[in-house]
């Protein structure tokens, strides 16, 4: 470190600044000066209708602002690149996370499409890619599977139940129950954007995130087995559902079908090298090579020319219906039955989605509305749903190829929609004969990145023993409680760990810097004076009900009270063995009071009014005790010391804010 280094002075001389000479000097505006009346609100309104609206409307529609300024000869050509690149990610994708939703494949296309086109108008993110996402796949196939399950789709032969399944039956139930799902999660989106409520997604913490969608890919894995393997086990759902699946695929490996094996087998061993050869060539390749398209067209051919469906009894995809499907009111009286789980999956998509357009709002330096973005996601799963789609979000894999090839705006959404819309109409059925083995494959390695983030518990057990709590329960009950059960109880244990940081905060005993008016904890810093005749007190929370009688307890510790006292609040101390004069309350960390901590504490925070409202300030408390700084309150304490009517004996209590 430099040791020449000069440093600034400053010199401020002032009067000792209570709060009610404060007011004075700022003239503190009073309650009607900052809460106008109703009727100088209509008239404010009324002046500001036409500015309002427009900008109403601007915010509302982002599209009509940056598609107006658009430059088709700088941003054109980025954008198409980026969005045929995510337009190929798309087709693999959406047919294989399908799969994870219990539904046919070329509903995984739809759900590329619609949605897409949607957020393009409503979203405020350039980067994000709105499309079908594994741990949202995963959460609709629990609820199709589960209102929908093999067993109630069995085929009657008279009185009989026979063995053969009705598949058709049951897929087209399971895309009414997707599709109920997703719209009523998409009006629970939209509905708490409207009422600016996009800080929900505040209280999903990475930590709980990147837990849960580790244990959201462990059910994918568990999900994808029965593709892997060749078999038919039971599905189970509710509590330990995961738990009863895996010990059944367990006793069926058995009986596992060899050449599907082979296949998946094969698939996996392919998508890992090139992969990897993938992320080696990167840095020399414009645009990455499409491993998972030419996987797919490598199992079709192959299949298609091997026949392996009819000569191995490999299970394809199966017909793809070409061209698109007309839109149809979901089934309104599934939504008492799904409730819980559209709840769920809004708010899961919701904070997948911002915490992506954060990341690359900061990175590309413009901004993204939270509250619009609940209500983009909302409108996209809304409409998608009339449409077949299934719930939607970003996908980070896609996102990040739309952001490295150079997209600019979401006109590489376009581009992307009309790669899907194009497979749709014209090449669907061509695939016709790929294994569901090779779509499972693309599933598993796809999942490699959210295994990773295992190494979360030695970063946090590092860094943050509370914050790792919250990773381990997250992870555990998501595991054994199913995915909608799963997030309630993780948010719940999240929030308590809050409520029990605020009880545990960490507790200071002030002294001056000499030569400043600068106030630092005496423990952990050596130079830090004490005043004498004057204890200040600190803690690093907010006082409230919960923490009130912890707060005295440890301003009793910390200010050496003798043990014989028996009577403590802060408007009378007891008796001290030592002769401190005055006790300062520094109360600049707390940013709200209520009624509990004031009849507890008798005490002042920064929230004046609220102090007001309390009825805290008397004849004999008055605004006089309470200080814009800490060191107007020593200075205070050291001019007035004698001059108090109360007895030298008890302490004076001085509370401040600064």
């Amino acid at each position: 470190m430099d040791s020449t280094r000069k440093f600034g002075k400053y010199r401020v001389e002032r009067e000792v600044l209570d709060e009610q000479r404060l007011e004075e000097v700022t003239q503190r505006k009073t309650y009607a000066d900052t809460h106008p009346s109703l009727t100088e609100r209509l008239k404010d309104s009324l002046r500001c209708t036409l500015p309002k609206l427009k900008r109403s409307v601007m915010s509302s529609l982002p599209v009509l602002y940056w598609l107006p300024k658009y430059s088709v000869w700088d941003y054109g050509m980025p954008d198409l690149i980026s969005g045929i690149s995510v337009g190929i990610m798309h087709l693999p994708q959406g047919m294989a996370y399908a799969l994870l939703a219990s539904l046919p494949p070329v509903f995984g296309l739809y759900t590329s499409l619609y949605p897409a086109l949607i957020y393009i108008f409503f979203g405020t993110s350039r980067h994000i890619s709105i499309g079908t996402f594994t741990v949202l796949s995963i959460m609709v196939g629990s609820v199709t599977e589960r209102l929908a399950p093999d067993m109630d789709f069995l085929k009657r032969n008279g009185t009989n139940i026979t063995a053969e399944l009705d598949i058709t039956a049951r897929d087209s139930y399971r895309v009414q129950v997707a599709a109920a799902t997703t719209v009523l999660g998409g009006l629970i989106q939209v509905v708490l954007g409207l009422v600016k409520f996009g800080f929900v997604g505040t209280y999903l913490s990475e930590p709980l995130v990147r837990a849960y969608t580790t244990a959201a890919a462990a059910h994918a894995v568990v999900a994808q087995l029965k593709y892997i393997f060749g078999v038919s086990p039971t599905r189970f759902s509710g509590s330990l559902s995961l738990v009863y699946t895996l010990k059944d695929v367990c006793s069926l490996l058995p009986h596992t079908h060899l050449p599907t094996l082979v296949a998946s087998a094969v698939s996996m061993v392919f998508l890992i090298a090139a992969k990897e050869l993938n992320s080696f060539l990167s840095p020399k390749l414009p645009v990455p090579i499409p491993v998972e398209l030419i996987t797919i067209v490598a199992g079709t051919l192959i299949s298609s020319f091997g026949h392996l469906n009819s000569n191995f009894t490999i299970a394809v995809v199966g017909e793809i219906p070409s061209g698109l499907s007309s839109p149809s009111v979901p089934d309104v009286s599934l939504f008492g039955e799904v409730i819980g789980d559209a709840f769920a999956l809004a708010i899961v998509g919701y904070a997948i989605s911002i915490s992506l357009g954060k990341t690359f709002a900061l990175k590309h330096g413009y901004k993204v509305d939270s509250n619009q973005e609940l209500v983009a996601l909302g409108l996209s799963n809304t409409v998608g749903g009339f449409f077949q789609c299934y719930s939607v979000c970003p996908s980070m894999s896609r996102s990040l190829i739309q952001e490295t090839t150079g997209g600019k705006t979401q006109m590489a959404g376009v581009a992307s929609a009309l790669i899907v819309l194009i497979t749709i109409l014209k090449l669907g059925p061509l695939f016709q004969e790929l294994p569901k083995a090779v779509l499972a494959a693309i599933v598993f390695v796809n999942l490699k990145g959210m295994f990773k983030q295992y190494s979360d518990i030695v970063t946090l057990w590092k860094s943050s023993k509370i914050d790792l709590m919250v990773w381990l329960v997250t992870w555990m009950s998501t595991l054994l409680f199913n995915l909608d059960l799963g997030l309630a109880a993780s948010i719940t244990f999240a929030l308590l760990t809050v409520i029990f940081r605020t009880q545990l905060p960490t507790y200071s005993v002030l002294g001056n810097v000499p030569g400043t008016e600068l106030y630092v904890d005496i423990e952990t810093h050596r130079e830090a004076r004490e005043i004498p005749g004057v204890t200040i007190f600190r803690s690093s929370a907010t006082v409230y009900f919960a923490n009130a009688e912890l707060y005295l307890e440890a301003l009793k510790e910390k200010d050496t009270l003798s043990h014989d006292l028996e009577r403590v609040s802060l408007g009378s101390l007891g008796k001290w063995t030592w002769d401190i004069h005055s006790i300062i309350i520094d109360l600049s960390t707390a940013n709200f009071i209520d009624t509990v901590a004031i009849k507890t504490m008798k005490n002042v925070t920064s929230v004046v009014e609220q102090l007001e409202l309390g009825g805290f300030f008397t004849e004999s408390i008055t605004k006089r005790r309470l200080f814009a700084s800490v060191h107007d309150a020593v200075l205070y304490c050291q001019n007035h010391r004698g001059a108090t009517s109360i007895p030298r004996s008890e302490p004076s209590v001085v509370s401040i804010c600064s």
